[in-house]
């Protein structure tokens, strides 16, 4: 293997850089790159992943790393690395190709371009030699290289093709969306509910928290338990399986399998953002305490394990280590029982379901290897007390064991983490720290949360007040999408109502004014992906699918309905109504893939209410109100506090509370709804009663 240096070298992403050293001659995404390959007449090789990327590792250690393969690829193409997570709009666009030509898409992902950025040919994985009915490198690159000089023509007339359709305008005139649609999404919900193990469909299962928030907001509207239901059983379920860590804790990429026994061991910071909000969520509706467990143990991992020493969230730990996937969190029966006293290790092995040969089958090879995933089975003593009181279970017994184990684990090597820090993964792990705090009360999360604002808003922003991407190792990078931005300013809405500091609105005021300029269509409504005036690639995306995490245009929706409500500002709802209206043909066409579109539209056509919260002298009065609303689970509702003193910057951002004041200088409450505003009330009661 060549061990000399290509030029991912220079790069500061981590995916890049475990490919600095590969024989095949890199380039990154860059002019440098188009240039050899319009000087060369040669295709490009598009190859994009991301660090925790199991196949990802495995095609690189088949093909990328042997020098065959490498000659191969180095004398037939111009050969580009992409980290999918640096540039999520080159990978959207590609991935899209990808979906269209082939049914399906994932990664790594492969697609095969002219000189001119236009593609001809996508894949996926393909192993360094055909099996199992899959074409391996060492066939495809002859072939592409073959096709390239002997079918010239219709591959350009093809790329031509698929370029124009990726063209095609993503939105159609404005439609009307109505309350019909809840009905509608609920009936598709019910349908695809799993109800042995939670969650939808059979296998692989994804968490999609945002799901699971959407159907509390349905819970809320309509009293319906079977809703509020299914998000419990779903989280639950979750909790007992191996798709979490039981030790360590924090949530694995996705199950393998129906009952979430087997997951995809990468740990990606959205999801314990996304997930430990859908917690917080159910544990304010539900008012259980395991959600409030588990929410504060995801907190915990994420504290210890993925902040970094500027108070910043690093984005992901791999799946792998030491070659093998998954090896840091499984454990042996033999292993196990060297560890233990008796009572300890019957103890464990009754818990998580420790089998003599192991309790899994390697997904990849097929086979059993003795080892064990620690999982909770739903219908054990374990699962049921699980189930029904958590403190049965976690007993100091239990605790003491699982600290015991987990700094036994720690002394293993650790999966590789990617150190890199996104502005929209933080911003979206900020929200749940800001609501955790409130929530829970908890003034380490709030102070965590600001710590990571106070960087994003120090380092990632330019000059000219838009935001940046990436950084690492001291440089921040790469333009902003609207991911960035809509995270932004969902995190600082949600800082708002846990610190009360009027800066996070009026950043939040400044932030929408540019993404508006920025980003949004205003012939056809909805926002696009990437900002005027950026990269100019081969299509300009406007994407409403929620995915692994919401969409920018589903964030935004909400988030300019939410800044209408706190500021008096109707412009802010009507740009959110065209959105929707923009996305409507979409959406109505299979509800079930826009939750976080239809929570935005829940907020929007059912009732919602403007708490003002108008301080007396006696501040902690105002403070214990706020804390009691906090403990319900209100999605409709916006809190403003109005202090003693010092309220300019507040009626700057929200001009209509200049008269909200508080009466005979004690705390004074008022509700606001549909233009109109109660009578002011003094306790938490009244103001529930208003909000009910």
């Amino acid at each position: 293997m060549n061990k000399k240096p290509n030029r991912l070298s220079k790069e500061k992403s981590p995916y890049l850089l475990q490919h600095a050293y590969n024989p095949v001659n890199w380039y990154p995404w860059g002019k440098e790159a188009f240039d050899a390959a319009v000087e060369n007449n040669k295709p490009v090789f598009l190859s994009i992943g991301y660090s925790t990327c199991h196949w990802c590792h495995v095609m690189e250690k088949e093909s990328f790393e042997d020098d065959v393969i490498a000659e191969l690829m180095n004398e037939t193409f111009i050969n580009i690395k992409v980290d999918r997570e640096e540039r999520p709009d080159i990978d959207g666009i590609y991935m899209t190709v990808c979906n269209i030509l082939t049914g399906s898409g994932g990664w790594p992902l492969t697609i095969i371009l002219t000189p001119d950025k236009k593609p001809f040919f996508a894949g996926t994985y393909f192993p360094k030699t055909g099996r199992f009915g899959r074409i391996g490198m060492k066939e495809l690159v002859p072939k592409l290289k073959e096709a390239w000089i002997n079918q010239h023509d219709e591959i350009i007339k093809s790329s031509d093709e698929i370029t124009s359709a990726l063209k095609v305008e993503s939105t159609a005139p404005f439609e009307e969306i109505d309350k019909i649609i809840f009905e509608k999404s609920y009936d598709d919900f019910l349908k695809n509910y799993d109800q042995s193990f939670g969650g939808f469909g059979r296998s692989p299962k994804f968490p999609s928290p945002h799901n699971l928030q959407y159907l509390l907001r349905y819970y809320s509207r309509n009293k319906d338990n079977f809703a509020l239901g299914m998000v419990e059983n779903t989280l639950l379920k979750m909790r007992m399986g191996g798709i979490y860590d039981h030790l360590g804790f924090g949530f694995h990429r996705y199950s393998t399998d129906r009952r979430w026994k087997v997951p995809h061991f990468e740990k990606m910071l959205y999801d314990q953002a996304s997930i430990s909000s859908a917690l917080i969520e159910t544990f304010q509706a539900s008012g259980r305490g395991i959600f409030k467990k588990t929410a504060e143990e995801i907190f915990e991992y994420v504290l210890r394990d993925m902040t970094s020493p500027e108070g910043v969230f690093y984005s992901a730990e791999d799946a792998d280590s030491e070659g093998d996937e998954g090896r840091f969190y499984l454990w042996t029966k033999e292993e196990l029982y060297s560890l233990l006293d008796e009572n300890g290790y019957s103890f464990v092995s009754s818990v998580f379901s420790i089998e003599d040969a192991g309790n899994w089958t390697d997904p990849v090879s097929r086979e059993e290897n003795g080892t064990n995933i620690l999982h909770i089975t739903h219908d054990s003593e374990a699962g049921i007390m699980l189930s029904r009181n958590y403190h049965e279970y976690f007993t100091p017994g239990f605790e003491e064991l699982r600290k015991k184990l987990f700094r036994i684990r720690e002394k293993r090597v650790h999966p590789f983490k990617d150190d890199k820090i996104l502005t929209d993964w933080n911003a979206f792990m900020i929200s749940s720290f800001a609501k955790g705090g409130a929530v829970f009360n908890n003034s380490e999360y709030l102070n965590a949360a600001e710590a990571s604002m106070r960087f994003l808003l120090d380092k990632m922003v330019t000059g000219e007040g838009t935001l940046l991407h990436r950084y690492r190792c001291g440089e921040a990078s790469i333009h902003g999408s609207l991911d960035d931005y809509a995270f932004l300013i969902q995190a600082l809405l949600d800082l708002y109502e846990a610190a009360f500091n009027p800066d996070y609105l009026l950043y939040a005021i400044s932030f929408t004014a540019k993404t508006i300029e920025l980003f949004y269509d205003s012939g056809s409504g909805g926002f696009f992906f990437t900002p005027s005036g950026g990269e100019e690639l081969i299509a300009r995306r406007k994407e409403i699918y929620d995915g692994a995490i919401p969409s920018g245009n589903s964030v935004m929706m909400l988030n300019l309905l939410r800044l209408g409500r706190f500021t008096g500002n109707s412009a802010y709802d009507e740009k959110a109504w065209e959105t929707i209206r923009a996305f409507a043909h979409v959406i109505k066409k299979s509800p079930i893939s826009f939750s976080y579109a239809l929570a935005a539209l829940d907020f929007a056509i059912n009732k919602s209410y403007e708490i003002v919260v108008a301080a007396g002298k006696d501040r902690s009065s105002a403070d214990a109100i706020i804390r009691e609303i906090n403990n319900k689970f209100i999605p409709g509702k916006v809190i403003l506090l109005r202090t003693a003193t010092g309220n300019e910057k507040l009626v700057k951002a929200a001009p209509f509370i200049n008269d909200q004041k508080p009466v005979e200088n004690k705390t004074t409450v008022y509700v606001c709804s549909d233009f109109t505003c109660s009578r002011p009330v003094y306790t938490v009661e009244e103001v529930l009663k208003l909000v009910e």
